[in-house]
């Protein structure tokens, strides 16, 4: 059998700009970027100003004819709304436009299902559709026949999701006890790392910042990256050194993007607190988008919601190779990189070690040398920074965080 290319899905987009809203021109920008990523073309894209959403059907009468022409002109097979559909104004659309219909929300939803590789993602993924389509298992509209796939129709499965609310409600419940499972070992091995005393970084910021790029410059070894939305979901943690024998563990997890659907902040709790117990969180901020600003805003308020605000950042101004001169950065203490140049590592180190130190408390220990072989466990958890050599003791400087600054006072303990 000869297999036939299949052609790419055809969007149209449809946005709707209120007076409260905020970023509109960003989001639209972003709604293109999400779709591209899913493999559709974007054909066009209808923008209409209201005073507020249409209740049954999102747009007004006038523009939902426009689109309805271009739908059948253009041969369009979804329409996207950038925007969360109730379920009645998602079967209203579906019904007059005669196409599949899907929102914001099950745009980003489909694309977690493209990228979750881990057991654990896939079962994040599978919840958060499911808690998000229950309610709409409505009606015999276009919304449950979607039998010829596409954006949408990724995940659970069209004979899933035409099943009644109880078994789906059944499979919610049996995706969460088999999660609480996987967090329950996620949970040791993190109170596992929490007793060690290893100093702990969590990478963040918006989707395509380059936070796996960085993981890999600083860690080198390979994680996936790419220049695409939402590269990375599920968690990854490793262990590197940045001075001597000083270690830290470094953590990437998903990127944050505005209106991230509520079903997936609460599917991806466990995942997302593996940043909310570490000592420092690096923000990478993409400098050369144009909606930088807007999107480093994003992240700070996504961490305000999480209660991650009062944890110490360093910001790091990524992809500085294809910005301008002019380019001013807006948050401190900061380091302005690109991620693949090969300074990149050095400069990230430098900065790390320098904002540790003002978290850190400084300290001096005399250590005779017949003891000096213990300065190896305490140099994985502290700063060394100077040493000295007098007579028959070693001299030692440095800092040391104040949760273990009880481990020298064992070590004194030990010396006496």
């Amino acid at each position: 059998m000869i297999e036939t290319k299949k052609e790419q899905e055809r969007a149209l987009l449809v946005g709707v700009e209120l007076q409260t809203t905020e970023n509109f021109a960003m989001s639209m920008e972003e709604l293109a970027s999400l779709t591209k990523t899913t493999g559709a073309v974007v054909v066009d894209t209808y923008t209409q100003k209201r005073e507020k959403y249409d209740s049954k059907t999102f747009v007004g009468s006038g523009k939902l004819e426009e689109i309805a022409d271009m739908v059948e002109a253009e041969e369009i097979d979804t329409v996207i709304v950038n925007n969360r559909l109730t379920p009645r104004q998602n079967t209203n659309l579906e019904t007059m436009l005669g196409v599949k219909v899907i929102d914001r929300m099950q745009l980003i939803l489909d694309i977690f299902a493209m990228r979750a590789r881990s057991h654990e993602g896939k079962l994040q993924v599978h919840l958060a559709q499911l808690k998000y389509m229950l309610p709409r298992l409505v009606g015999q509209g276009i919304m449950l026949s979607r039998q010829a796939g596409g954006i949408g129709s990724r995940g659970p499965g069209e004979s899933q999701l035409e099943l009644n609310r109880r078994s789906i409600r059944h499979q919610i419940h049996d995706i969460e006890r088999q999660l609480k499972v996987v967090e329950k070992n996620r949970s040791t091995v993190r109170e596992r790392r929490l007793q060690s005393g290893v100093f702990k970084i969590g990478l963040i910021g918006y989707t395509n910042a380059g936070k796996s790029t960085i993981m890999n410059a600083v860690t080198e070894k390979t994680q996936y990256e790419a220049d695409e939305l939402f590269a990375t979901l599920d968690a990854t943690t490793k262990q590197i050194s940045l001075s001597d024998t000083f270690q830290v563990t470094l953590t990437d997890t998903v990127g944050f993007i505005q209106d991230l659907p509520t079903e997936l902040i609460s599917a991806f709790k466990s995942t997302l607190e593996e940043s909310m117990n570490v000592d420092l969180l690096l923000h990478v901020i993409d400098a050369s988008d144009p909606n930088h600003s807007e999107q480093e805003q994003v992240v700070l308020d996504i961490l305000k919601d999480l209660d991650m605000l009062d944890i110490p950042r360093l910001a790091v101004y990524n992809k500085l190779d294809k910005t301008g001169e002019d380019f001013t950065p807006s948050q401190f203490p900061h380091v302005m990189i690109s991620a693949k140049d090969e300074k990149a590592r050095a400069h990230i180190q430098m900065m790390v070690l320098a904002k540790i130190k003002t978290m850190f408390e400084r300290f001096d220990l005399r250590v005779p040398f017949a003891q000096s072989y213990r300065l190896h466990d305490l140099g994985k958890i502290a700063l060394i920074d100077k040493r000295e050599y007098q007579e028959d003791v070693e001299v030692i400087s440095g800092y040391i965080s104040p949760d273990n600054k009880w481990k020298l006072e064992e070590f004194y303990d030990g010396l006496s």
